[in-house]
This record gives structure tokens, sequence and C-alpha cells, in this order.
């Protein structure tokens, strides 16, 4: 029998080490080092295989396995892919258990589902399974025996397997408290080679850290095919799924839910949910922006406001603050709006999050509405990437942002100069930053800095 060998694992970052630190060398945090106990590895030697070359290898298209949950489809690029892994992470209450319950429902219905449980026993399950309806021929596993999980696994072999949570799996062999740095590490490598070998699909439900990021070793997304985050206030309705590695699919695509009492229900169309705005009301702008494949109308609101601080604030709610700090200096120097001695607050409406950069232009013209206190247009959409120069630069898929606005009412579009598209929509075309704002803002007003 191998000897077990003692050695101190970072439960922030992984980092092991022969002996005992105060300050983690890996990640810098104090009193994070834990003893644990690691098989010795053993000295028999492997057998030598045959290589193959690529062209010789028969790669055959695997058969994705819907989830019943059309917007989890989308996410993970259309179902399901036999023997695959996949870890869902988000914030405690977020509806990570209860989206996957729906999923396995739906699936029990043609396949088998089996549901690992280490957090909820059979009782508990069975009561919120009664809650969404439809749970009936689904599978329960109430363990957190790493050996005895995988054994299960490999007789049973179901066709679909989420495990609730990769956190609660313990192996005997190692000393180390479930949930600890090894555990994780551990578990998730046997569920990697189980599901690779016994093709079983595998959903791991992944806890994380008060940073939002999954927790355990790093290794841990590295092993997976998928890693999916669910974001998200629990204090609010809707939920936003991303993607944030996909091996099987794009990394850009977003899923919208909606938490009812029936629990978590897709929102099929988006843009009339987030993209309204009410008409006349300074400081508002409706974005059309693209998540993967989808565009989607947003309303993004910012707030100016006098300041008496040495350095005014610049606030973003779901834009990139860097990237706010940028157009506020554009709109500075280029389109003549003065904004050095004002805090600048943006959000973006609902707690959806856009990072692509055709959302610059309806920033820009949130904020330059705010502070002149002039409403944009009615029925106005504005979408184009902004230069440091103050120029405008046309986005990807103009076509497809405009039959959006379009299906939503809008009847005009604020687009950078060179955007070609055909469609219902009337087009307000600006080559420079101070051009779009002129353009898209009514005339008269109160009138404010920068006028």
């Amino acid at each position: 029998m191998a000897k077990a060998a003692v050695q101190y694992a970072c439960s922030e970052c992984g980092y092991a080490a022969g002996r005992w630190f105060g300050k983690c060398p890996g990640c810098g945090a104090f009193g994070t080092l834990a003893e644990e106990k690691v098989a010795a590895p053993s000295k028999g030697g492997g057998t030598a295989r045959p290589l193959l070359r690529l062209v010789d290898v028969k790669a055959e298209e695997a058969t994705r396995i819907g989830t019943g949950v059309a917007e989890l489809d989308r996410v993970l690029g259309g179902g399901l892919v036999p023997a695959s892994l996949v870890l869902v992470g988000g914030e405690p209450g977020v509806g990570k258990s209860t989206l996957l319950l729906t999923a396995l429902a739906s699936i029990s219905k043609e396949r088998r589902a089996l549901l690992v449980t280490g957090e909820e026993s059979t009782a508990q399950v069975k009561l919120r399974a009664q809650r969404l309806g439809g749970a009936e021929d689904v599978e329960i596993l109430a363990e957190t025996e790493l050996e005895t999980v995988c054994a299960t696994l490999e007789r049973e072999r179901p066709d679909v397997c989420v495990i609730d949570s990769v956190q609660t799996l313990y192996s005997s062999e190692l000393g180390s408290a479930p949930g600890s740095v090894a555990q994780v590490r551990e578990a998730a490598a046997r569920l990697l080679r189980v599901a690779k070998e016994s093709g079983v699909a595998t959903i791991l439900v992944g806890h994380v850290t008060k940073d939002g990021a999954v927790a355990g070793p790093r290794v841990l997304e590295h092993l997976v095919d998928c890693v999916l985050q669910f974001e998200g206030d629990r204090y609010h309705a809707h939920r936003v799924l991303r993607a944030a590695k996909n091996r099987f699919g794009s990394t850009n695509e977003l899923g919208v839910f909606e938490m009812t009492g029936a629990g978590l229900v897709g929102v099929p169309d988006p843009s009339e949910l987030f993209g309204r705005t009410v008409a006349g009301e300074p400081g508002s702008a409706v974005a059309c922006a693209l998540e993967g494949t989808r565009p989607i109308l947003l309303e993004v609101q910012a707030l100016v406001a006098q300041t008496d601080l040495a350095m005014p604030r610049r606030v973003a709610t779901g834009v990139d603050p860097k990237r706010l700090a940028m157009i506020v200096a554009v709109l500075s120097r280029h389109a003549g709006i003065a904004l050095g001695q004002a805090d600048v607050f943006v959000n973006v409406a609902g707690g959806v999050r856009v990072d692509e950069p055709g959302a610059d232009l309806p920033v820009a013209l949130a904020i330059a509405s705010a502070a002149k206190r002039r409403p944009v247009h009615e029925g106005l959409a504005a979408f184009g990437e902004i230069g440091l120069t103050g120029r405008l630069r046309p986005a990807a898929q103009a076509e497809r942002r405009l039959e959006e606005c379009a299906k939503l009412g809008l009847k005009t579009a604020l687009v950078p100069s060179g955007t070609s598209a055909r469609g219902k929509l009337a087009l307000l075309q600006a080559e420079t930053l101070r051009q779009a704002t002129r353009a898209g803002l009514e005339t008269g007003g109160e009138g404010a800095q920068g006028d």
C-alpha cells in the first residue's frame, strides 16, 4: 500500500508545499495553508501505446442532449454533449439547483437522469420537485463519498447526472475535509474519468467565493469542458446565465431567466423586458448590444451631478468602469461636454452586464442627455464603437441589430457612418461623437453644461 505523504495546500489558489507558510507564496493570502495527506505516487511503470495521426482519427458527431430549457441549451451551444463535464457556479440562492432540477425533469421523460445530492436529503429534494412539477422520473442518490458516487455512475450509466455540489464530495483516501483544495481536485479528476469512460454527461454544481469566483483550485475550471456562471441578485426576479468556457460552443451566448413561484422560467425576448424606456426622460438611451448570436435591447441610464470632490466619481453598474472613464474623457475632449466637475453614474437596467464595444455610443448618448438635460429622441436606439479620437467605428452584425430594433417598434437608429443595412428603420449616421450627440438629442430643454 502506498505510503501517505503530508503537504500543505492553499485553500484560495491551490498552491502546495512541503512545509507550512504563514503567507501563501502563490497568491499572497495569509493563514490559508492547511495540512492534508496525499497518496505517494506508485512506482509501477506504464505501458507504451501506439500513436495515431489526427487524420486517422474517426470523430463522429455526437447527438446533443436537449435539456428542455431553451435558454440553457442556447448557452451550452445546443444542448449537453454526451460524456462532457460541465461546471455551474453562482451565488447562494441564485437558483442553480432549481434550474438543474427543472432540466433533469425534462430530460427524464426520454432519458435516464440522476441527481446526486450532498447538501439536501431526498425528502427535501422531493418537496422542491413537487413545487416545480414533472420530476417524478428523476432518479436520486443522497451520497457524499466519492468512491460510492463513481461506482454508482459506472454501474448505472445514466445519460445525464447532476452532482450538487462538488464541494460536498470527499474521498476516504485523503485526510482533508470535504471542500478542501485536495478533495475538490480529486473529485473533479475522478468524475472526469468516469464521465469520459462511461459516456455520462455530468454537471457539477460549484460554490463561489465572496469575490464571485468558483471555490476550489483553478485546475477545476481547466478540467471541465464548460464553465457556466449564474449571475443575478437573489432579491431580484431576473437571472443571467453566461458561459465563461465552452469547448463545444460560443462563450458569448447569454441566457435570461425570471424567478417565479414555479421555478426559473426562460425569457425568450429579453429586449421587450430590458429595452423599454420612458419618453421624454433625460439620461436614458436604448442600446442594441450583441451577446453571442443574440441581439438584445437594453436601457442605459445615466446621472450627471455637480460635485465638490477633488476627484469626481465615475460609477458604473453593468458597464466596464475603465470603459466608462474612457467614454467620459472622449465626451469632454471631443464632444464639448464638460464633465470634469461632475459625478457620472451609469447603470444598465435589469442587472445585465454588457462588455461589447458596440455599447459605447448609447452609453455616451445617455451621459450627454443627462448632462444637457435633454431627452433622447423618442423611438431611437443606438450602437457603435467610440475611438479615442472622437470618431465612431461601425459595430458588427448591424443588420441583425436593426432587425431587433424594428421588432420592438423603434423607428430610428443612430449609427456610425458607413453602416449599411436594409430594414424599416430610418438611420441617423454620424462620423464623430459630437455629431452623434447633436443628432440623438432633442433640441430645446432647460440647457446645461456643455451648451
